[in-house]
C-alpha cells in the first residue's frame, strides 16, 4: 500500500458505539482516561468494565495526544482515546484541536486501522463551538489524508441533526482539498 491512498472523509448520524465496519473509535476523553460524560461515557459503558482499568494505566493523557486501548465489547478492535482542548480556558484550542485530531489519524494508521469513526471532539462539554471546530477538524482530516497509508476512511459520527448538517456542509466544501 502506498502513502496518498486517497481516504475518504464521510459523515454519519448514528451512534459511535454502533459502527462495526470501523476497527477503530475515537473517545473524546479527559486526561486521566476515566469514564466520562457524553461520547466518552457512552463508550465506556458500551466497551464494559475492562475498559477503564486498562485505559487508566495510560494516563494522564497529554492535551492533543492520542493513545489507544482495545475496544472491549465494543464491535471494534480498538479504541483511540484522544483529549482535544477545552475551548474557554486553552490558550491555543485551533492548534490543540487540529492536534488531537491529527495524532488521532496518525495512531490510526500506526495499528493499520482502514476506518475510524471519529466523534465531535471538544464540542460536547469542552465547549468549542462547532462553527470553529468542525472547519479545523474536517482540514486536518484532509491535510493528514496524504500522509495516511492504512486509513481508507475517516468518518465522523454524530448524534445531533446541526452537527451533522454542518459536518456535511463542510465536507463538501473542502473537496478541492483532495
Amino acid at each position: 500500500m502506498s502513502k496518498g491512498n486517497n481516504a475518504k472523509i464521510t459523515v454519519v448520524r448514528g451512534d459511535i458505539t454502533e459502527q462495526p465496519d470501523c476497527e477503530a473509535v475515537v473517545n473524546s476523553a479527559n486526561h486521566r482516561l476515566l469514564a466520562g460524560a457524553g461520547v466518552c461515557g457512552a463508550i465506556y459503558r458500551a466497551a464494559g468494565p475492562k475498559l477503564e482499568p486498562c485505559s487508566v494505566q495510560l494516563a494522564p493523557l497529554a492535551l492533543g495526544s492520542a493513545v489507544v486501548t482495545p475496544g472491549f465489547n465494543l464491535p471494534n478492535r480498538l479504541i483511540i482515546h484522544t483529549l482535544g482542548p477545552k475551548y474557554l480556558i486553552d490558550p491555543d484550542p485551533s492548534g490543540n484541536l487540529a492536534s488531537a485530531m491529527r495524532n488521532t489519524l496518525l495512531l490510526a494508521d500506526e495499528n493499520k486501522v482502514t476506518r475510524v469513526a471519529v466523534p465531535a471532539i471538544s464540542m460536547g462539554i469542552f465547549a468549542y463551538p462547532p462553527m470553529e471546530a468542525i472547519p479545523i477538524l474536517v482540514r486536518t482530516a484532509h491535510e493528514m489524508v496524504k500522509q495516511l497509508q492504512y486509513v481508507k476512511e475517516i468518518r465522523f459520527v454524530v448524534l445531533d441533526d446541526d452537527l451533522f448538517g454542518r459536518l456535511s456542509e463542510e465536507i463538501k466544501n473542502s473537496a478541492h482539498l483532495d
